[in-house]
């Protein structure tokens, strides 16, 4: 007589084999141009467990079965990129990085640029993840405007992972994410939650209004940006590409840009090594 009870049994969580771990980072790799070693195997198991529970597969083979096939490319491949993607960010993060653009970039730009009001000044925030660089850059534009009746500004924000995306559109934050950002301009650009026990700020509606976000993968061969940007902000995405795909990407970024325009990266990364035609000039900025 079967155990009633044979059918409560907890089902041990699945384990991520060798085989199915390279089936994954090289899809990873392929589409999203992040190299996963293997030491990276029980962090993307844990991450990709979550995605076997919402689907309720019991199995990552089963799971590559799925998302591979084309009913999963269309409805779970973007979920399996956003997992797998790590996103951190803060306001006025690298903060040298603003005021170089206000005191150097920003005027080299319009002087090479004269007529301001035929078009705006175009900045591209490259993997915004929950949307504080693209802010932190609407809030220092807005300030650099003071004064200057003429000058317009437009911010186009991207990242590949859908959910960050979602967060950086409500432009919402708690209050404690905000600490970085100055207290006056706290004062100006921020507006705290009528519910005061949720300790939760958001972005004025004027700073929003200067940022478009969009879901853009670097790997494709086109951004989809129809226009060319004067500025690009792509930090601290870059490290975690091989010097193929960072080479491939700057080329691109090279393109993007207008003759003269900046690119800003991160602190922990450099184009040394690369075959660029940008030039430095500052630390991680550079013109093209």
């Amino acid at each position: 007589m079967a155990n009633p009870h044979d059918n409560m049994t907890p089902r041990l969580p699945a384990t991520l084999s060798d085989k199915q771990f390279n089936r994954f980072s090289t899809f990873i790799y392929d589409n999203v141009g992040i190299k996963m070693p293997h030491v990276k195997k029980t962090m993307l198991e844990a991450r990709l467990q979550k995605r076997l529970k919402a689907n309720a597969i019991h199995s990552f083979e089963e799971y590559g079965d799925f998302v591979f096939s084309s009913e999963g490319r269309s409805t779970e491949l973007i979920h399996l990129i956003d997992v797998v993607t790590t996103n951190k960010t803060d306001f006025f993060r690298e903060s040298g990085h603003f005021e170089f653009m206000v005191k150097t970039a920003l005027p080299n730009v319009l002087l090479d640029r004269g007529d301001v009001l035929r078009d705006p000044v175009r900045i591209w925030s490259a993997g915004c993840s929950t949307g504080e660089e693209p802010y932190t850059l609407a809030i220092v534009l807005s300030e650099f405007a003071a004064g200057r009746p003429n000058f317009r500004a437009a911010i186009t924000a991207s990242d590949i992972c859908t959910q960050v995306l979602q967060t950086a559109k409500t432009g919402i934050y708690p209050e404690e994410r905000t600490d970085p950002i100055p207290l006056n301009l706290k004062k100006k650009y921020l507006t705290r939650s009528r519910e005061k026990s949720k300790s939760l700020v958001r972005i004025s509606s004027a700073v929003r209004s200067l940022v478009t976000f969009k879901r853009i993968n670097f790997m494709d061969d086109d951004f989809g940006l129809s226009e060319k940007m004067d500025i690009i902000f792509c930090r601290n995405v870059v490290i975690y590409f091989d010097k193929p795909t960072q080479q491939t990407l700057m080329k691109k970024f090279y393109k993007q840009l207008r003759p003269g325009g900046y690119l800003f990266i991160g602190h922990s990364e450099t184009l040394s090594g690369l075959d660029v035609d940008f030039k430095a000039v500052a630390s991680t900025v550079y013109r093209k």
